[in-house]
Formats: C-alpha cells, sequence, structure tokens
C-alpha cells in the first residue's frame, strides 16, 4: 500500500468532523469534486470504507472511527514537527509571552539574572491575552500566565503570587481610597474588564490620560510614576503566576530563563522591596 500523505489525513479528519463534504471543502479552500475524490482514492488505498454516504447525509464507519483517532494524532504529531523546528531556528532568540499589566516586576527581576547566564539570548516580549496558545502553537517559547488557566500540555513551575490592583489617574476620586470593589470600578465609563493589548507604558498612558481604567497585578506598581495611583481591589483573589513551556528538544537557552525565573521568584518573596 502507498503511503498516506499528510494532506489526505487533513482532508479526512475534516470530512469527519463536519459529515458534509460541501462544507469540508470550504474549510479546506478547496472544490466539493476534488475532495470527493481524494476520499474516494484514499478508500480504495487503505481497502476499507471509511465513510457511509446518501443523498442525505454522511457517516463514519466503525473503520472509519478507528481511522479517525489515529489520523489526529498523524496530524498532531506533524504539528509538534513543526513547532520543534521553528523553535530550534530561532535558537538566536527567546519569545516569552505575558499578559499586559501582569508579572512585569517578575519579569523586572529575571531579566538581568538571565542576561548574565552563560547561555542568555536575546529576549523578545510578546504582549498577548493567550500565552498558553502561544506557547502550545510556536510562537512563543515560554509563557508566563496564571494557574487557572488552560495549560493542558505544558510544563509548568509555580512562581509568585501577585494581587489585584486598579490602575487609576492621580486624581480620580477613587485613587485616594485604601481599596475599591470590582463593583464600583465597573459602573466607570473608562473601566475596562480586561487589559488592552498593549504595552504597559501604553496602558500606563491611556490610565494617565483618563482615557482607561483597568484591574492588573501588584507586580507593576513600582513603574507607575506620579500620575498613575494603583489601588487594592477587594472581592478579587491573588493570581498564581506559573511559567509554561512546551515539551520539546531541550534548549539550553530556555533551560537558564526558567532556572533564572526561580531564583528570581526565591529574591522577591525573601525581599519583596528589592524591586
Amino acid at each position: 500500500m502507498d503511503r498516506v500523505e499528510t494532506h489526505e489525513f487533513a482532508y479526512f479528519v475534516t470530512v469527519a468532523e463536519e459529515l458534509h463534504f460541501g462544507r469540508a471543502a470550504d474549510r479546506l479552500g478547496i472544490a466539493q469534486p476534488p475532495l470527493s475524490r481524494a476520499i474516494s482514492r484514499l478508500e480504495r488505498r487503505l481497502g476499507v470504507r471509511l465513510f457511509d454516504r446518501t443523498s442525505r447525509s454522511v457517516s463514519l464507519t466503525p473503520a472509519g472511527q478507528a481511522f479517525l483517532d489515529a489520523s489526529r494524532s498523524v496530524l498532531a504529531a506533524a504539528d509538534t514537527a513543526v513547532r520543534t523546528a521553528q523553535r530550534a531556528a530561532r535558537s538566536h532568540r527567546l519569545v516569552v509571552a505575558a499578559r499586559p499589566g501582569q508579572g512585569s516586576r517578575l519579569l523586572a527581576a529575571i531579566l538581568p539574572r538571565y542576561d548574565r547566564s552563560k547561555d542568555a539570548v536575546p529576549v523578545e516580549i510578546l504582549f498577548t491575552r493567550q500565552q498558553a496558545a502561544a506557547v502550545r502553537d510556536g510562537t512563543a517559547d515560554a509563557g508566563l500566565m496564571c494557574s487557572t488557566e488552560d495549560l493542558t500540555g505544558l510544563q509548568t513551575t509555580e512562581l509568585i503570587k501577585e494581587t489585584a490592583v486598579a490602575l487609576l489617574s492621580a486624581g480620580h476620586p477613587l485613587a485616594s481610597r485604601p481599596a475599591v470593589t470590582i463593583g464600583e470600578l465597573r459602573r466607570l465609563d473608562t473601566f475596562a474588564e480586561q487589559c488592552p493589548d498593549s504595552s504597559l507604558d501604553q496602558i500606563i498612558d491611556l490610565v494617565a490620560l483618563r482615557r482607561l481604567i483597568v484591574v492588573v497585578s501588584d507586580g507593576i506598581t513600582g513603574k507607575l510614576g506620579p500620575e498613575v495611583t494603583a489601588v487594592p481591589v477587594t472581592g478579587v483573589p491573588a493570581s498564581l503566576l506559573v511559567l509554561g513551556w512546551a515539551p520539546a528538544i531541550p534548549r539550553p537557552a530556555l533551560a537558564a530563563f526558567i532556572s533564572e525565573a526561580k531564583r528570581a521568584t526565591d529574591s522577591l518573596v525573601s525581599h519583596p522591596k528589592a524591586s
């Protein structure tokens, strides 16, 4: 039997998920007749019927269901191979995904330590709310994220807990309060439930200009300046930050970053005012 090509696995899985050749063809960006011919050709080569077809419906046969499970494994392995190659090609730099407004104090403690490591490479910070996804798809080598996020498929190490604070312009009526509630913040016109996908400097500028009020972690308070005030938010639990990375061929640069992240965390916990 001829070897099944990767694109044939992808064609089959798409039809199996849609159970409709027209919709599957639309997802794949091809015409329906070539897709139908490709599936028929695959069935002939395998010597089994993968789908039961009528004029009104398409369903998987028992052989098709078994082949679907195996095909998904093949495609997952191919994706892993691609990500591994991308990471290897990116060996001259390290990309770390981080959520805007979270983990800044920790990153500020990690980076100088890492830069002194013999295995250090230039670090690029990718600001995104989809840190875990960025690591899984190979966009980032590691991600700084909350332990409550979906960490499926990632290796992680726990780092530090951070509490929630609201960023307010220094002249805002709530800026002098010892604490505010999330309910009070939600009644304000400029309050945003989520941080913009922007750099921390841009977020701070928007707050200073009274265009934005947002809840972030207390790890950024050392970077605010006189025009922005951080006020603790009651009723919002502390977040446990973890560093996550995808299991793959070990990279000395990534291993060094993980090691220095742990050391920086230990230093912050032992000397919380040091940074």
